[in-house]
């Protein structure tokens, strides 16, 4: 967890809801701080960018929720994505498999 009060703001926001899809310039101005300053912290802190943290929460999710045999479809909705296939995308290129597969 990043030691930035800031950041473990964000971090525990996207950890409890990481459905939730506000763009890094909002989650910036939610925390009060620049959005250039959120992004170089959280790389500094994680080694992950805004958007490579936030995959990764995701990801993490969605591993729990399907193996509850949650679907592939429900899965990708609950973690706020519009498009299944970028879901499963995403989770290809973090984990080597499809969802569907896990």
């Amino acid at each position: 967890m990043p030691q930035d009060i800031r950041l473990r703001k964000v971090a525990q926001a996207l950890c409890e809801q990481p459905g939730d899809e506000r763009r890094l310039e909002e989650w910036a101005e939610w925390v009060d701080i620049a959005p250039r300053t959120l992004t170089r912290r959280f790389i500094a802190e994680t080694g992950f960018t805004f958007t490579e943290w936030r995959q990764r929460v995701r990801v993490l999710k969605a591993l729990e929720l399907l193996a509850t045999g949650r679907s592939v479809k429900a899965t990708a909705l609950d973690l706020g994505y519009d498009n299944v296939s970028a879901f499963i995308a995403m989770f290809r290129r973090l984990l080597g498999v499809t969802p569907g597969r896990y």
